[in-house]
């Protein structure tokens, strides 16, 4: 994710990740798809944790994803912030401050 932000292939503003799941507030570059960079993201992804896991053959991601486009009128900075809290409402933690796998730009 911050490999493809550092490129300019995307601006990443907030993300989490879930166990099962990823949460990721994002707007595209110029020349960017939003299927070639859910595509991109797996295919590293899956790469780096079969190399860290030594495994082979089993999906990581499930396929295909699940979208939303802000709309004009819509609080980027409370979606954030909806995002981050994930954990918290999942009961994963008690704070977001204790979970590991979030980011924002906004800190």
């Amino acid at each position: 994710m911050r490999s493809m932000h550092e490129l300019g292939w995307l601006h990443s503003h907030a993300w989490v990740l879930m166990p099962d799941h990823l949460h990721w507030l994002l707007t595209l570059g110029e020349r960017a798809t939003l299927s070639a960079t859910i595509n991109r993201f797996k295919s590293a992804g899956s790469h780096g944790l079969k190399q860290i896991l030594d495994a082979s053959g089993s999906p990581v991601w499930q396929a295909g994803f699940y979208d939303h486009a802000l709309r004009k009128d819509e609080d980027v900075l409370a979606i954030a912030r909806y995002i981050v809290a994930n954990p918290v409402r999942a009961g994963l933690c008690h704070n977001v401050s204790e979970y590991p796998w979030w980011d924002a730009e906004w800190l």
